[in-house]
């Protein structure tokens, strides 16, 4: 193939030179185009990165251009409204419609299959209220008996999302979008930067197994600047992060490259190396001393909401956890429960599509062990 195309090349150089000498000078323009395919495919032969160019040189990036049609392909000429995943043109479509205050009302009914297994429904009341009657800024108090600054908590947040894994810019929109709607915004692991302070929006901290931002030099939790930062009026609870529904069990890693100076004075680390977050965390090792680390933080913290996350796996590892609670009776303010679901830049593909209980059922899960645990002890 390699040879063929060299001598192809060359025969083609010749014809097409000699046709714009005798025949029209336009015969140049092929020639130069030509020209350009044998440097493509030389460039092609030498290359030792993609081996399909390298046999098949110039023919062979017809392999890579397809591959980067094929998803726009799909999606325009195969897929219906209702298969795209996780969100699908119907949706897609509403989102627009109401970004841009546009009519969204959908004619001719629902295109799904009601009847299909799996189909989910919410069930409404035959008698409802009026709309203007109702309370619209619904919120939940969150605080137990240990904490000295509970917070009135919308319903609706913005989910955990580090800096550096989105930029400065998102960062700012998502908690001045927090600010004008009243809610909270998760930090995510990566530690409190100056963009999620310059808005005003509440602020949940969320800790990980890094501790950025409340770590010392070695990557242990430190009270001293935890405490140093906590009392940051914009930061209303702190979320322990036990796992992610996205990533379970796994840590993760901040590439050295991707370690600039900023983010490395935001995490508490050393600019320009690779920074690992381990699956587990160093500051406890049973449940507990998992749940007499969380009274440890609210008491850093000043007396402000304090809980976790975590995604359920074995049942017997909560029902531990829930046992501590009692045993010491130390408490959560909240448990944030995630799904197997759930997104991230940083989850391999066997842990994002095979590992972690769904939302649908790690939720009732968690409800039934907590529910049953402190009924025994209520019985006792």
């Amino acid at each position: 193939m390699r040879k063929g195309f060299i001598i192809s090349a060359i025969i083609a150089l010749a014809v097409t030179f000699l046709l714009g000498w005798y025949a029209s000078a336009w015969w140049y323009v092929a020639t130069a185009a030509v020209a350009g395919l044998t440097v493509m495919g030389i460039n092609d032969m030498i290359q030792t990165r993609h081996s399909i160019m390298r046999t098949y040189p110039v023919v062979g990036r017809m392999r890579y251009w397809m591959e980067a049609l094929r998803p726009k392909m799909y999606q325009y000429f195969v897929e219906s409204d209702i298969d795209g995943r996780p969100i699908n043109r119907i949706d897609r479509s509403t989102i627009y419609q109401r970004a841009k205050q546009e009519m969204d009302t959908m004619p001719f009914g629902t295109q799904l299959d009601v009847y299909e297994e799996g189909y989910e429904w919410m069930s409404h009341s035959i008698a409802p209220k009026d709309f203007h009657k109702l309370n619209h800024n619904p919120r939940v108090t969150i605080g137990n008996k240990d904490c000295r600054q509970p917070y009135d908590a919308s319903i609706f947040n913005v989910s955990a999302m580090s800096f550096g894994s989105l930029s400065s810019n998102a960062i700012e929109a998502l908690n001045g979008g927090a600010k004008i709607g009243n809610f909270a915004h998760n930090t995510g692991e990566g530690g409190i930067s100056p963009y999620h302070l310059k808005q005003g929006g509440d602020i949940i901290w969320q800790v990980g197994t890094g501790y950025f931002g409340c770590r010392d030099d070695e990557g242990n939790f430190s009270d001293e600047v935890f405490k140093q930062t906590v009392q940051k009026p914009e930061i209303k609870m702190i979320e322990l992060k036990l796992s992610q529904g996205a990533k379970p069990g796994h840590g993760g890693i901040l590439p050295a490259k991707k370690n600039t100076p900023e983010i490395a004075a935001i995490r508490h680390v050393k600019p320009g190396t690779t920074i690992y977050s381990p699956p587990y965390h160093s500051a406890f090792n049973n449940p507990k001393e998992l749940v007499l680390f969380l009274h440890r933080m609210r008491e850093l913290s000043g007396g402000k909401p304090v809980g976790f996350k975590l995604c359920i796996g074995r049942k017997s590892e909560f029902i531990g956890i829930c046992k501590a609670m009692i045993d010491l009776d130390i408490y959560p303010d909240f448990i944030t429960v995630d799904g197997g679901e759930g997104g991230t830049g940083a989850a391999p593909q066997e842990f994002s599509n095979h590992v972690g209980a769904p939302c649908s059922t790690a939720s009732p899960s968690c409800i039934t062990c907590s529910s049953a645990l402190t009924s025994a002890s209520i019985s006792k």
